[in-house]
């Protein structure tokens, strides 16, 4: 194994080439009030796998791929399920 940095996120588009982009969602305490915070980032990851948004993913450091693609989508952990009704609704049938 080696130093990159590995997150897991879910993929929220894949409308770009090769790109997905994959929110990172953060749950800590806050160290005054002791509130449970939620937070999240998106990061843009090279996508050769071919993810959906949905997906669940593990994405890996690399370098530089673009201006603003820094990371690489390295497995697909879970696949979210589409039914039929969805695909028709986003063909706008």
């Amino acid at each position: 194994m080696n130093d990159r940095r590995r997150l897991v996120g879910t993929v929220i588009s894949n409308k770009m080439q090769k790109t997905a982009v994959v929110e990172v969602v953060r749950v800590y305490r806050h160290p005054l009030y002791r509130k449970v915070v939620r937070s999240g980032k998106t990061y843009k990851a090279h996508d050769e796998l071919g993810v959906s948004p949905g997906d669940k993913v593990r994405i890996v450091e690399s370098k530089p791929i673009s201006r603003t693609k820094h990371w690489v989508v390295e497995e697909i952990l879970r696949v979210e399920e589409r039914s039929e009704d969805d695909l028709v609704e986003e063909l706008g049938v």
